[in-house]
């Protein structure tokens, strides 16, 4: 890993760290956990609070006991060490009384962690997919069926690159959050395409891992309107500090409002896969998807990381065969860092494809329809 990717790696768990990932501006004087906002965070944070006053109790007894037969036992008292083996009589209270300890600890979180487990009776199921490094979210019942958006950082490259003054949510911010009713059960199927990420909201109880292959799920119902805010958990790649989890929870009657604005944006942005594009809207519209999708290893100028990430200005997939590239585009490349984006729109692969084919020195000339990645996927 680079020094340049290792710091600004640092930098997103650091100000994840201090932010507490609640609701509120980031405050570096916090040490508790973020307010809890649900019933599962609200068991989570009571038993954290429980057992730190347990651990403090046994702190000052053990420790209390200690120095004070140091200090009142000591050889300059007087005192003489005592000769024997052992005590039967010891040894089974001091056993006896760990044991009840644990046992008293372990009853609320075994309850604690059934109920997280407890996915059943959703009132709204989201599917949320971990990519290399953004977050997809797909609606599958309640209100906002059919509804779906990928959500990726939206803090400027120039703050990252301490151009600008960081802003009050820095690496904490992203273009589309998921937005859900309060008092609602959300339940959240995880998945991933390409390594293992992890979705975890602290202020509302949630963590689950996102394994590509496999679904786990996990569950939150917000208590109150807020924004809530999160991290991907697991160390996912170059990007894995820029991979932020926002939660919007309002009102009932605003996510139906809100749900509505979202089906009338995808009725109004629905594009027929038969229409034919030109080169230069193509290339408008791949200069973004490359953006927003490629530019962290393949770099603005197309020249990649040497000895990282490979270099499209002048490749042979970018000049060559059409179906080759887009191949790579939707698949992947199977034990290299190129990972699938199938979840892209047909008229995204078309557009990027595109541009990459026709831009930097790469004179390919020739332009690739939605129409054909429509094809290329049946």
């Amino acid at each position: 890993m680079s020094s340049k990717a290792a710091s600004t790696i640092v930098w997103g768990l650091t100000a994840a760290l201090y932010s507490g990932l609640g609701m509120a501006a980031a405050d570096p004087h916090q040490l508790n956990l973020p307010e809890p906002q649900s019933i599962i965070a609200r068991q989570i944070y009571d038993q954290h609070t429980m057992l730190l006053w347990i651990c403090l109790a046994i702190f000052i007894g053990v420790f209390g006991v200690m120095f004070y037969s140091v200090l009142k036992h000591r050889k300059s008292q007087g005192y003489k060490a005592a000769n024997f083996h052992h005590s039967t009589t010891v040894e089974i209270i001091w056993t006896i009384i760990p044991f009840f300890i644990l046992a008293g600890m372990a009853y609320p979180a075994t309850k604690t962690i059934i109920a997280m487990k407890d996915t059943s009776s959703p009132d709204i199921t989201v599917k949320t997919t971990g990519y290399q490094w953004k977050w997809g979210y797909d609606y599958l019942t309640g209100e906002g069926e059919g509804i779906s958006f990928l959500s990726a950082l939206a803090t400027p490259k120039a703050q990252i690159e301490n151009a600008q003054p960081k802003g009050e949510n820095y690496l904490l911010e992203v273009d589309n959050p998921l937005v859900v009713p309060v008092g609602k059960k959300v339940r959240i199927l995880l998945t991933a395409n390409d390594v293992i990420h992890a979705w975890w909201v602290p202020a509302l109880g949630s963590k689950q891992d996102a394994i590509p292959g496999f679904i786990r799920d996990t569950w939150f119902t917000a208590d109150k309107p807020g924004t809530y805010r999160g991290q991907c958990a697991e160390l996912c790649g170059k990007e894995h500090g820029f991979m932020p989890i926002v939660v919007e929870a309002v009102e009932p009657a605003k996510y139906t409002q809100w749900v509505a604005e979202q089906k009338k944006k995808s009725a109004a942005t629905a594009v027929d896969a038969n229409k034919v594009f030109t080169a230069e809207e193509l290339k408008a519209e791949g200069e973004k998807v490359y953006t927003a999708n490629c530019v962290a290893c393949h770099q603005a100028n197309g020249k990649g990381i040497p000895g990282t990430f490979a270099a499209l200005d002048g490749s042979k997939i970018a000049t060559g065969p059409k179906a080759d590239h887009i191949n790579i585009v939707i698949n992947g490349k199977n034990g290299t860092a190129m990972a699938a984006f199938k979840h892209l729109s047909d008229i995204q692969i078309a557009a990027v494809v595109t541009y990459e084919r026709n831009s930097w020195g790469n004179t390919a000339g020739d332009v690739v329809q939605p129409s054909e990645i429509n094809e290329f996927r049946k």
